[in-house]
């Protein structure tokens, strides 16, 4: 049976009219909550990314061209440091002045080559010429005194000869009395006090003749003590006199060796003190080495220590032979020769890097110096990962260093790579994302 639905006036049939009466179920994963559950899972598992698995570690974007990237390095450490060292001659005397004096005459100027003796300055002192002199006059009066007592001695010497041989004239003659008057005393021809008499007179003679004798004998030694005091005073007084005429000598300054005189800083009229130093020879029949250390080695230098230096497209050995303990500013000074001779065409005054041997090549992990160190003070380093891309904060550790390479102890293996160049502009980040 046909039916019509009123509000449109068609006919209906009961089926579809069935159907409409029917209420639909409606489905549970609709788009909307797919929408919202895929939405919250997004957030969950993004929070949860956050939380667990993500790097939370700073960053900081670098320009790679402006960076400096070394690789590390397995090799033979050499433990030198650079130094520069001067040409010296081998050689250098000081022209010191022995007497004061002014200048009268300059005979020879700096920079010329002079030959041993050769004269280059006259000097002139008025208080040496008197004190010469007078010298001379005291050793001229010891020479008198000394030639006068001398004499005298002589004249003594005559005189008590003299007197002995008189007094033993008179001795034989009083013995003669004495003796005949002792004979005619016994006899009784003579009176007793005649005999006594001449025998008086005759011991009397004789002591007087031990009195002269003794009186020669010290007058003698007396003179010759004199003699030997004069003679004492008088060598002295002329060595004086050497000493003075040498000093004299002293006011013409003559060359000691030959060679350059390589300097001489006065001037005709000017003043010049004993001791003062008034230029120096320089002997050029060979060069060494003088070399300034930082103090901070003064340890580890030692004689015979081995450096090099390049001249002329060559290596030239070197080899400490001296050392001067006395550090100023920070430095101490050491000299060196050269091992296999002055190398042809150096000069005097040259200076040079040269690379001084500290210790022996020992096998190392090395990382090439740079500006990181001043940062870090070489406790860390950026190093690059497998991309090149990234650089990542690493603590290391260094040993010695020269200055081409540090020793690696601890941090880094043979093949990494390593930003070398200053890390000032990096602050703390701890990677580095290259650009």
């Amino acid at each position: 049976m046909e039916v019509r639905n009123p509000l449109i006036g068609q006919p209906t049939s009961s089926n579809a009219q069935g159907s409409m009466d029917r209420v639909r179920k409606k489905k549970f994963w609709n788009t909307q909550r797919i929408a919202i559950f895929g939405g919250g899972g997004a957030l969950l598992a993004f929070i949860v990314y956050q939380l667990f698995f993500s790097d939370k570690r700073s960053k900081l974007n670098v320009e790679a061209e402006k960076l400096t990237v070394s690789a590390v390095t397995t090799g033979s450490f050499d433990e030198f440091i650079v130094v520069t060292g001067v040409v010296q001659p081998l050689k250098t005397i000081r022209l010191d002045a022995i007497v004061g004096g002014y200048v009268k005459e300059k005979i020879v100027e700096g920079g010329s080559m002079v030959s041993q003796g050769q004269v280059l300055l006259k000097l002139e002192n008025q208080n040496l010429k008197l004190n010469f002199l007078q010298s001379e006059t005291e050793a001229s009066r010891l020479v008198n005194d000394l030639q006068n007592t001398r004499q005298q001695l002589r004249v003594q010497r005559f005189t008590i000869r003299r007197t002995l041989n008189e007094l033993d004239f008179r001795i034989d003659q009083a013995k003669d009395i004495y003796d005949r008057n002792q004979k005619l005393f016994k006899d009784k021809v003579v009176p007793e006090s005649e005999y006594l008499k001449s025998k008086r007179d005759y011991e009397l003679l004789v002591k007087q003749r031990e009195i002269e004798t003794e009186s020669q004998t010290y007058q003698e030694e007396n003179a010759k003590m004199q003699i030997t005091q004069l003679e004492g005073t008088l060598t002295r007084t002329q060595k004086n006199v050497e000493l003075w005429r040498q000093t004299l000598d002293n006011l013409v300054v003559k060359a000691p060796v030959g060679g350059m005189l390589s300097s001489i800083d006065v001037e005709v009229g000017s003043n010049i003190s004993q001791g003062q130093n008034i230029g120096q020879i320089d002997d050029l029949n060979g060069f060494k080495m003088r070399v300034a250390v930082d103090e901070h080695y003064i340890s580890r230098i030692f004689a015979g220590l081995k450096g090099s230096f390049d001249f002329n497209g060559k290596e030239n050995a070197l080899e400490i032979t001296r050392i001067y303990p006395e550090v100023r500013n920070g430095r101490f000074e050491v000299d060196m020769r050269f091992s296999n001779g002055a190398p042809e065409g150096i000069k005097r005054g040259q200076s040079t890097p040269i690379r001084l041997e500290l210790g022996k090549a020992e096998k190392a992990t090395l990382l090439p110096v740079g500006g990181f160190f001043s940062d870090t003070g070489g406790n860390w380093v950026y190093v690059l990962d497998n991309s090149g891309k990234r650089a990542i904060k690493r603590n290391i550790t260094l040993g010695r260093k020269n200055p081409e390479f540090y020793e690696v102890l601890e941090g880094l293996q043979t093949g990494e790579k390593v930003i070398t160049s200053s890390y000032a502009n990096f602050g703390d980040k701890e990677v580095l994302e290259m650009k």
